[in-house]
């Protein structure tokens, strides 16, 4: 059985016991997190797909860590008028653990 949900503005595949990195969730590190927004639902009973979503379902997950990911260099620039900005960024996520696809 697996689903396809969205969290973050992202799509994600996931299946019971897979591991995710979404955009950062509120919560604590062992904490349980109900995603709601399901798009499909693929198990026994066929394949569900919602419009948008698919109603009744969620999936459940466990949150692993937090943390933040590898830097990046954002560097702007204008020709010939001496303006020139370097910074750096590093985008916070969450890694979910999924327990269970809950179907209606």
């Amino acid at each position: 059985m697996y689903a396809i949900i969205e969290t973050g503005g992202k799509q994600y595949r996931v299946e019971a016991g897979s591991t995710i990195q979404v955009e950062r969730l509120p919560g604590d590190v062992g904490g349980v997190v109900n995603l709601d927004q399901v798009r499909l639902v693929h198990g026994d009973a066929g394949l569900v797909i919602g419009q948008p979503l698919v109603q009744g379902a969620t999936v459940t997950a466990e949150i692993v860590r937090h943390g933040r990911t590898r830097s990046i260099t954002v560097f702007k620039k204008k020709r010939r008028k001496n303006y020139r900005r370097t910074r750096g960024h590093r985008q916070g996520f969450t890694k979910l653990l999924v327990k269970e696809i809950a179907t209606a």
